[in-house]
This record gives C-alpha cells, sequence and structure tokens, in this order.
C-alpha cells in the first residue's frame, strides 16, 4: 500500500534548480514521483509550473519526503490552515514545532496567507491572535513564552524560496554567480560599488561586518572614509576590530605592528590592553571620542556621523571595552535587530562574526562576502541566498579599491 501528496513548484523553477532538487529529495528519500503538469516558460520573463504526485510506503516517510520539498518550494496543492499549539513555558516549545528556513514564509490562517515577518532561519513562528489582523511573525527559542500560539508541524505554510531567472540585469544581476577566486577582481568591485550606490539610491541600509584583519592589513582608514562619505549605515564587529582600530588612532599600532611600515614597535604588544585601559579610563568610545581622545579611525566616524554599532563580545576578549557587549544573547538580540534593518551586507574577513549575522538574514538580503580563504567565502554563502557574491582576495586590497570606486 502506498500514500502520496500532490505538490507545486511555481516561478523560474527550471533555472533555480528547484525541479532538479525535488527530484533528487524524493528518490533519495525512497519516494516516487509522477509529473501531472509541467507548464514550461519559453520565455527569459515567463515563470513555469509543475504539479507533482509523490508517493511512499508510509505515510511517516511520505511526510519526511513532504517537509524536505517543502525547504526547497514545493508546497502541497491542497493547502489546510495551519496547526497551532500552545508553548508550556517561556523557552519551551512543543514538540513538532516548524522550524525555519531563511526563505520568505507564508502561513494559512483562518484561510487568509500571512506574510511572516522577520525571516530567520532555525526560529519557531509565532501567530497573533489578539491583534487586527492577525500576525505571524519568528521567535528565537530563548524569547518563547508561554501561552505563545506556535506553529506546528507542515500543514498550511508556504516557502518561497529566492529565484534565478534568465536575464537577470540591473545593479544586483551579477549577484548570483558564487565564488571564484578567478573572478576579474577590478570588475566585481566595480559592480559591488554599483549595487552599493543603487541601495544607498533607493534609501536602504547597508551593514558591514568587519573583521581584526581590516585593521591589520591597512584598510582601515579607507573603511572610516566610507563611513563618513554615509556609504555605512551600522556596523557589526567584534571586541577584537574596535580594540585595533582604536590602538592604531592611540599608538600608530595594530597588535604592536605599524600597518604602514611593518615595523615591530618597542613594547608593541602591550598596545592594545594600553588602548583599551585608555577607552574605559574615558568612560567608553564615545566619550572618549568627545575628549579628543580618539580622533579618527572607523569608530570615531561612527560616533562622529551617528553611525550605530554593536561590538559583540566573546570568551577570548581582553578588556573589554565598554561599549562591548558582553552577554551573548543581548549581543545576538543587537545582531538580530541590525539585521532587520538591512537591505545589504558586507561581510569583510570575520567567520565566526559573519556567521552569527548571516543566522539572522533572510535568503533575499543581498550579501557580499570578502576573505581570504576560499572555504570561509564558500562556507558564508552557502545558506540559500540567491542575492549573494563571494569574493577571495585580501581585505586590504578589496577596501581600498572599492572606496576608490564610490568616492573617487
Amino acid at each position: 500500500m502506498t500514500v502520496s501528496r500532490v505538490v507545486e513548484l511555481e516561478g523560474h523553477i527550471v533555472d533555480s534548480g528547484m525541479m532538479q532538487a525535488a527530484f533528487g529529495i524524493i528518490m533519495d528519500y525512497g519516494g516516487s514521483f509522477d509529473v501531472e503538469v509541467f507548464d514550461i516558460g519559453r520565455q527569459k520573463h515567463e515563470e513555469s509550473y509543475a504539479r507533482l504526485c509523490v508517493s511512499a510506503d508510509t505515510d511517516e516517510n511520505l511526510q519526511q519526503i513532504i517537509h524536505e520539498l517543502h525547504q526547497h518550494g514545493a508546497n502541497p496543492a491542497d493547502p489546510s490552515d495551519v496547526e497551532l499549539d500552545l508553548a508550556p513555558a517561556d523557552q519551551v516549545v512543543p514538540h513538532g514545532f516548524y522550524s525555519t528556513t531563511n526563505h520568505l514564509t507564508q502561513v494559512r490562517y483562518d484561510g487568509t496567507w500571512l506574510d511572516v515577518e522577520h525571516m530567520e532561519m532555525d526560529c519557531a513562528i509565532v501567530i497573533r491572535e489578539d491583534e487586527t489582523p492577525p500576525r505571524a511573525h519568528t521567535k528565537v527559542l530563548n524569547a518563547i513564552e508561554a501561552g505563545d500560539r506556535i506553529v506546528v508541524g507542515n500543514a498550511g505554510i508556504r516557502v518561497q524560496p529566492p529565484e534565478r531567472p534568465r536575464g537577470q540585469t540591473g545593479a544586483f544581476g551579477f549577484m548570483r554567480g558564487g565564488v571564484s577566486a578567478e573572478r576579474p577582481s577590478k570588475t566585481t568591485i566595480q559592480q559591488i560599488a554599483d549595487a552599493i550606490e543603487t541601495t544607498r539610491e533607493d534609501g536602504g541600509n547597508i551593514l558591514v561586518v568587519a573583521g581584526p584583519a581590516l585593521i591589520h592589513s591597512g584598510a582601515r582608514e579607507e573603511l572610516a572614509r566610507l563611513v563618513s562619505a554615509g556609504y555605512v549605515d551600522s556596523l557589526s564587529v567584534g571586541n577584537g576590530f574596535a580594540v585595533h582600530d582604536i590602538e592604531r588612532d592611540l599608538y600608530g599600532t595594530s597588535l604592536g605592528v605599524n600597518t604602514e611600515t611593518l615595523d615591530h614597535a618597542r613594547h608593541g604588544h602591550k598596545h592594545h590592553i594600553y588602548a583599551i585601559s585608555e577607552i574605559i579610563r574615558a568612560g567608553g568610545i564615545e566619550a572618549a571620542v568627545d575628549a579628543e581622545i580618539l580622533e579618527s579611525g572607523v569608530m570615531y566616524q561612527c560616533v562622529k556621523n551617528d553611525v550605530p554599532f554593536v561590538i559583540a563580545g566573546s570568551i577570548r576578549d581582553d578588556g573589554p571595552l565598554p561599549d562591548t557587549i558582553t552577554d551573548a544573547i543581548e549581543a545576538q538580540n543587537a545582531i538580530r535587530e541590525q539585521a532587520h534593518e538591512a537591505d545589504m551586507v558586507l561581510l569583510l574577513s570575520t567567520l565566526l562574526h559573519s556567521v552569527a549575522v548571516g543566522n539572522c538574514l533572510p535568503s533575499t538580503t543581498r550579501v557580499v562576502c570578502v576573505d581570504i580563504n576560499p572555504s570561509t567565502v564558500t562556507q558564508l554563502l552557502d545558506r540559500g541566498s540567491a542575492q549573494a557574491v563571494g569574493m577571495v582576495t585580501d581585505i586590504g586590497t578589496f577596501v581600498p579599491i572599492l572606496t576608490a570606486e564610490l568616492l573617487e
């Protein structure tokens, strides 16, 4: 005896690989399928439609297949309303709760499809029935409150992965090619600059996520110029980035090394801890700027130009600076708030911090990732985003060229 369910795929399902992915999932999980309808778009702008009857030996196996197909945008042809269950306690979700992807998602409630707000991966979906009209939004597990109405199972949920239509043009048309160390860097950086300009002209929000390597490589002044010129709307960094940026202003070094001459300063290994102590003594970064203790750099320009920044701490931090958020949950929430506002994100030579920010982004957010390590770029971009581009290059080369494209 077999059980079956009909699913539908719509959009640019051939170019995006959705059809191939669906066939592979069904076969990998031991199921079978019949293609009942396949209407393929014959022009670049035309979308396609497919209806598949998916079969399996057991209901459990079929549900497993449907769940996996669902994550790739294959939705049941006969949707019912979403299933809800109450959270039994704070930070406790019901068994079988729906764990989100980072793709745009809708849930069917009382016969109406609701857009799920603040999409990000690995969250629960909460329905607010006490609001008119009802709202659906994501919540991380540590924010769940007793009595929250949580979506469970897979019924009444529609996932919309970003598509890759043929002939994509415009400022963001290039952001679909993946990672390559052989791609012409100058051309790609020009395209990234055009995308930044377009985002800015459209009133979009640009978030920069940067690691200490940017300071070590000598690109500090160029990033500071971009902040001053209004090309950075928010900054997300770790304690190390901020410390080395400040050290460069106070002592002319980064980790004790002059970034221009590459000379090791006498007693330079103490400069970073001296820099931390000066900012603590001043009462924080903004206070140090106001007192004219800090007079240049990325953090200085953020304060002078009212660019909000989040400095997230870690277990390995020295100090840390007074502005560093040392509570991990508080830091996550601050990063999440930045990510939800971002229309374009630059991930500049920092793996762990970029992963933290990337976890909060929907798959439609435009992402540029730059790192000298190819595996870092691949890991960060392999998140299902269609609006992403990766460059394997030295951050000390990338930022100055990008700055020149934007400002000169």
